[in-house]
């Protein structure tokens, strides 16, 4: 009878460490496919995401470049309008005080997103951007202020048809040191290839 409890005794305890063992790599295994799902980060995320206190762009041709990529994500990406809203005011954090001086809070981002829709309507997108090297910036000082300009390439996409339009861009340093933009204008006449690349 006791040999027969102790069989009984032991198959239990086997039972219950299998079912502990069972349990602890079930735990494993579900922590193991939580942490290995993707997280998605969105371009507009990823622009969005710089700290502009720790991480402000230290030159002109960079402030261009964020700014570019601010532009991009308007214009390439389906957006929310609390996004809209974020990137807008993420880009007016670009502009000097006298741009931004020129344009309410509210109107500038109802003319924002008039442009987008425009965008949207005529089926472009920004396919790619370029700067001018650090060496083809243009630096001077006026009125005892220091000044940047620049040139930014943009390569659009209307349906098959590729667009080029060059922007300079002026811009003059704050008394944070930071560069901010004080305003931009086309450089030249846009110019159309066919979807084969040729003129």
């Amino acid at each position: 009878m006791k040999k027969a409890q102790g069989t009984k005794g032991m198959i239990i305890m086997l039972v219950l460490l299998a079912l502990i063992i069972g349990y602890y790599a079930y735990l494993s295994n579900r922590s193991k496919k939580e942490s290995s799902e993707e997280v998605v980060i969105t371009a507009a995320q990823e622009v969005l995401m710089r700290d502009m206190e720790r991480n402000y762009p230290p030159t002109p041709k960079e402030v261009v470049k964020y700014y570019s990529e601010l532009t991009q994500c308007f214009y390439n990406q389906e957006l929310t309008e609390e996004e809209v809203t974020a990137l807008g005011l993420r880009a007016r954090e670009l502009y000097d005080e006298e741009l931004v001086a020129n344009q309410t809070e509210e109107k500038y981002l109802s003319d924002l997103k008039f442009d987008i829709m425009s965008f949207r309507n005529k089926d472009l997108t920004i396919s790619s951007f370029s700067t001018s090297s650090s060496t083809d910036v243009e630096t001077f000082t006026e009125d005892g202020r220091e000044w940047a300009r620049l040139y930014c390439i943009y390569n659009m996409r209307q349906s098959r048809v590729m667009l080029t339009t060059q922007e300079v861009f002026l811009l003059r340093k704050d008394e944070a040191g930071h560069w901010k933009i004080y305003g931009w204008d086309l450089a030249g006449e846009a110019e159309t290839e066919g979807a084969d690349g040729n003129e």
